[in-house]
């Protein structure tokens, strides 16, 4: 049986990683935080990290406990920082303010902390527990760990589907497949991640804005268009729109470089990468170069097509399939993933820890890729 003070210990940190989320879409590419200060068994202090840049979830809640914080324990959904970047440690701030315990959901995967957060707070006489709901915090930050640890994006690959497989009838008419509960989810998600990206069929095919479109408005994402020839039209509704967002452009050696020039004056920026063997963008490079760019996570909304090179080419970290209870059929009616497919089925991606819910009257199906 659970005994009374890891009971404790795991409700207060679900309201630190409650409040951890409230700050989705405003703080990348720092991490999701949250913080709970309890004295005698009562909340005074809460907090979160609101924006980047801005104080960490830490200094709210110290601020808000005062007085109260003196002897008191805090609840942190991620190891407080030891060193100075745009605000002070908030380690430090914690012993000024004479919390007695500190507890913890995970360590920093951060090499600039890396445990010398809760190294600082120890040697100073603060008791720390960690790893309390970790895998929950971790869940919510996978984002920020895997562009902390490898400077490249997490990149999130989300498709709609019916029941028997197919994005679009044979005649290419796919709107809309899910319903609008599956759709606001998916706004949700463009305005937690940094980038959005699409291939120029896309483009070309359905002239989409890209942008996030939630009743409170929302933050749109960086639009990141494959186009290895830069055939882009100038026309196009994302061109048309730059004041929505930041646009990149991915391309290979050959390209119109008078158009080139257009694109870069309008303030687009233009990556130029190696070809693939198919004489594509090659993604492993770009996304190396998009993490130079501070973009740590990406919404993969491509076509089939794209999918398999992302998927063949093992970018892709985490599938999210919504699933219509409709049934189209057409042997040539679109698939979520095409491409040249894999020829044997040992060669097939495997997806792991998946997990289903309703969206609506839709299934969305969660899962991550073997890297």
């Amino acid at each position: 049986m659970e005994s009374q003070e890891k009971t404790l210990n795991k409700h207060y940190m679900k309201i630190a990683l409650k409040l951890a989320l409230k700050g989705q879409g405003n703080v990348n590419p720092n991490p999701l935080v949250g913080a709970v200060i309890v004295n005698d068994g009562n909340i005074v202090g809460q907090g979160y990290h609101k924006f980047y840049g801005g104080p960490h979830a830490e200094v709210y809640a110290l601020k808000e406990a005062g007085e109260m914080a003196k002897g008191a324990d805090i609840y942190v959904s991620l190891e407080p920082c030891s060193h100075y970047g745009k605000t002070p440690p908030c380690a430090e701030a914690i012993l000024k303010a004479g919390i007695k315990k500190v507890i913890i959901a995970m360590k920093d995967p951060n090499p600039l902390v890396a445990g010398r957060g809760i190294e600082l707070l120890q040697k100073n006489g603060v008791e720390v527990v960690t790893g309390i709901l970790e895998e929950e915090a971790k869940k919510i930050n996978e984002v920020f760990i895997k562009y902390i640890t490898k400077k490249i994006p997490f990149v999130l690959l989300k498709t709609a589907m019916t029941l028997d497989g197919k994005i679009a009838t044979q005649t290419g008419e796919s709107k809309w497949i899910t319903g609008e509960e599956s759709r606001k989810y998916v706004h949700k998600i463009r305005n937690s991640l940094m980038g959005i990206m699409v291939g120029i069929g896309t483009i070309k095919k359905d002239d989409p804005l890209l942008t996030t479109r939630l009743p409170g408005g929302g933050r749109s994402p960086i639009a990141i268009i494959l186009d290895s020839k830069l055939s882009i039209s100038l026309e196009s509704k994302i061109i048309t729109t730059l004041d929505k967002r930041k646009i990149i452009i991915a391309c290979t050696e050959g390209f119109d470089t008078e158009k080139s020039e257009i694109l870069k004056n309008k303030g687009i920026k233009i990556i130029i990468t190696p070809k693939d063997k198919d004489n594509r963008v090659d993604l492993k490079y770009l996304m190396r170069e998009l993490g130079k760019e501070g973009i740590d996570g990406i919404l993969l909304e491509g076509g089939g097509e794209l999918n398999f090179s992302a998927v063949n080419s093992g970018i892709v970290d985490k599938i999210l399939c919504f699933v219509a209870p409709k049934i189209i059929g057409g042997a040539l009616s679109k698939t979520p993933v095409e491409g040249k497919g894999v020829e044997i089925l040992k060669g097939a991606a495997l997806i792991k820890n998946m997990n289903c819910k309703n969206i609506g009257e839709d299934l969305l199906i969660e899962g991550y890729f073997n890297s």
